[in-house]
């Protein structure tokens, strides 16, 4: 917390529209630069109230977002509420098992347990992080107020608040942390040379808790994120810390295997006996569920630049909403708190807001961009590639090329997950090692030899001649 404690000349009021996890930490993090924080959210306040099922994906915290808590100060409180989870372990269509550990055998991870990501539920973060920023004097939540209008060139904002009253609200800065249908970005569009795309995945998506058994214990491995990959589709199931399981059905709308061919609940339950018999036994509500939560899209959005002159910024999924397929939805977001957090922290002089921006834009741009093509190659890989022998193969000569060349291999997983490498270095070194996996895997014998020192001297030979890690 002591990099965030600098103390502007005059204290700014900034406001934050959007109270998810983004805007709340945000807000946490102005605060402790002493400025005036005002938070707006349309929804109710998430600590009120029975919490919406059936639209999570529940989060998978890695390195990039508990370095953000970290800095934050707020990071232990977080461990209490998240669960490790070590790898993946995929179920094959006959009920055959195997574990894929996420992260390198010998490399340290995180709080003391191996190289590994955090289960933690969606609202229990987000009431952590708004009474964590509310705890400070200087900021303040309205919940319940819908941003209807941006006046650039006078820093205004309308809001409509709960009563339908037209509120008028001044700003130094603005952040729009509200999400992939962001009000703060759609005014961005109407202004000059800003470029916009959404576009959305031709799957969709519908979630089904598991609950623990009569006993309150996990009814399945509680330390992995459980996949049955079946080609064009897939069913994932992330445990909680409180014993469930949150069951996600990842298909197309349409076709045979299409969320579509699914609207009742029968037409359900003939579909898992079909294609996830395994799981049936486990969640004896199925219909029920299936009956009351709903499908939900699943839309990206990509957009240039993430900042307006000095005084409007986009983070989060209003600069770039991804696929959750990699996990790094939440992470990427929390990571945007942290590198604008260490520009302000390098900034000259409080007024010098329009170039730290700018440099916020230029770092983070590739970066969104990125992690964006990441998620959508990696949900190929979770549904089709899992329990592809080849595949299986190939990770695990990667890991011994890791555990051999340290520093000198590492899997392209690990630089996403358990690093701090810019995503678009990731994705490079990545499409550099898939070349010469490529040829390796072409090699004579390879199932028999893949441990020999042939293997291993040939791909840390292609290496250097990419120059990858130079």
């Amino acid at each position: 917390m002591a990099e965030a404690s600098r103390v502007a000349q005059r204290p700014e009021h900034m406001v934050v529209i959007g109270a998810g996890l983004v805007g709340s930490l945000w807000a946490l993090m102005l605060a402790q630069r002493d400025h005036h924080v005002d938070v707006y959210e349309r929804r109710p306040d998430p600590r009120i109230g029975p919490v919406k099922g059936g639209r999570s994906i529940n989060l998978a915290l890695s390195d990039r977002g508990w370095r953000a808590l970290e800095k934050a100060g707020i990071a232990k409180a977080v461990r209490n509420i998240s669960l490790p989870i070590e790898g993946r372990l995929m179920h094959a269509p006959d009920g055959a098992l195997t574990f894929q550990r996420y992260g390198l055998p010998d490399a340290p991870g995180l709080h003391g347990d191996p190289q590994c990501i955090y289960s933690v539920s969606r609202a229990n973060l987000n009431r952590l992080l708004v009474e964590a920023a509310e705890a400070h004097d200087r900021v303040q939540f309205h919940f319940g107020h819908k941003c209807t209008g941006v006046d650039l060139a006078h820093k205004n904002l309308e809001l409509q608040s709960p009563e339908k009253k037209v509120i008028t609200v001044a700003y130094d800065r603005l952040f729009g942390t509200d999400g992939a249908f962001s009000a703060v970005r759609d005014r961005l569009t109407r202004t000059d040379r800003f470029d916009f795309e959404q576009r959305y995945l031709e799957h969709g998506y519908k979630e089904v808790a598991m609950q623990p058994d009569a006993l309150g214990a996990f009814k399945m491995q509680k330390d992995a994120l459980h996949i049955w990959p079946r080609g064009e589709f897939m069913l994932m199931a992330l445990p909680n810390p409180d014993g469930t399981f949150t069951c996600t059905l990842f298909a197309p709308y349409a076709g045979a295997n299409g969320l579509d061919a699914l609207q009742d609940p029968s037409q359900a339950l003939a579909y898992f006996e079909r294609n996830f018999p395994d799981v049936l036994p486990l969640i004896p509500d199925l219909t029920t569920q299936w009956a009351t939560n709903p499908v939900s899209s699943l839309v990206m959005t990509r957009c240039f630049p993430w900042h307006h002159s000095d005084s409007v910024c986009l983070m989060g999924d209003a600069a770039h909403a991804i696929v959750p397929f990699y996990g790094q939805g939440m992470n990427s977001g929390m990571e945007d708190c942290s590198v604008l957090s260490e520009l302000l922290d390098a900034m000259e002089s409080p007024e010098d807001w329009d170039r730290t921006l700018a440099s916020y834009t230029a770092a983070r741009k590739p970066a969104g961009d990125a992690i964006l093509e990441l998620a959508l190659r990696n949900y190929v890989e979770m549904r089709d590639k899992t329990g592809d022998p080849q595949f299986l193969l190939q990770k695990r000569i990667e890991a011994k090329l890791a555990k051999t060349y340290p520093g000198r291999w590492l899997p392209l997983y690990s630089q996403v997950t358990f690093s701090q490498t810019p995503y678009q270095e990731a994705l490079a070194a990545g499409q550099i090692q898939d070349r010469i996996m490529a040829d390796i895997l072409a090699m004579p014998n390879i199932q028999e030899n893949w441990d020999s020192e042939e293997v291993a001297e040939t791909a840390i030979r292609a290496l250097e001649q990419s120059q990858v890690f130079a």
